[in-house]
């Protein structure tokens, strides 16, 4: 399941490897959100007959300190035959010069650990080293990209600025931690909140704020099979504080989608400007 990318939004910029300090853009706003996922569509290829489940997703740091991101995402999928129950527990830091990510992330079935990715992945001048430490010690040259929390300040800033397409790289440790995504963006008009919206009780303070509608296709150009059709799917709307909201998500057999139901905003004393 490739949820996590939802959490880890990337954008590759046309500076990866300058010495413009990497979250300058638009502060991000620490909070933590919660998602009930339900089941939009699935074909019968997909062989699944219902899906519901929960997304959590805590967002923490500040440009002087960093990024931490914690994301659980916990599923349970009806074949007809049998319910399965999926546990994926994700953490990531991102260092405040945008140059180091560490990620970890445990998935369970049935409330089983079946696996476990361990690693960090370091900028350097021409891609990124990939140092893996489980399931089993690797390393790995990638092509260059940025991390999640870079990209995310980038999406804002090229949505704030009127841009609406453009192609992107992702590499946030997800699955084997062992490729950079491609993927397409495409950032609608800046919009507010119906009446009828049904996230806003969950807004709360926030219900007021725009919002942009994205779509992002994430490709793995790694295949080669030359068909061009993106692996998945996603579709949100972005706040300019870095929430994201009434998501999609399209595998291609089958679809999802996620609501915001619960929202904290967590103190923001320490976003402030760094000192340099």
């Amino acid at each position: 399941m490739r949820a996590s990318r939802l959490a880890l939004l990337a954008l590759l910029s046309s500076s990866v490897f300058s010495a413009v300090p990497a979250f300058a853009g638009a502060p991000l706003a620490s909070h933590r959100a919660v998602y009930d996922l339900i089941l939009d569509k699935a074909s019968d290829k997909s062989g699944i007959t219902g899906l519901a489940g929960r997304m959590v997703y805590e967002f923490n740091g500040s440009a002087c300190e960093g990024y931490t991101v914690k994301f659980r995402f916990v599923t349970q999928i009806d074949t007809g035959d049998n319910t399965r129950l999926t546990d994926q527990q994700t953490t990531t830091f991102e260092d405040a010069e945008g140059k180091t990510f560490n990620f970890v992330t445990k998935s369970f079935v049935d409330q089983n650990l079946e696996r476990e990715v361990k690693g960090t992945a370091t900028r350097e001048k021409d891609g990124l080293k990939v140092d893996i430490e489980k399931p089993e010690k690797n390393t790995l040259e990638l092509g260059p990209s940025q991390f999640p929390t870079q990209h995310l300040v980038e999406l804002i800033d090229k949505a704030r600025s009127g841009e609406t397409f453009y192609e992107t790289s992702l590499f946030d440790g997800s699955e084997d931690a062992d490729k950079v995504m491609t993927t397409t963006v495409v950032v609608g008009k800046k919009a507010e909140a119906g009446k009828s919206d049904p996230e806003l009780p969950a807004l709360k303070s926030l219900a007021k704020d725009k919002y942009w509608p994205v779509d992002i296709a994430y490709f793995d150009e790694s295949k080669g099979d030359g068909e061009g059709l993106p692996e998945y799917r996603i579709s949100f709307k972005l706040h300019e504080n870095g929430l994201t909201r009434d998501l999609v998500m399209d595998y291609g057999d089958f679809s999802m989608t996620g609501k915001l139901v619960d929202l904290s905003l967590f103190d923001q004393a320490a976003q402030q400007k760094c000192d340099k």
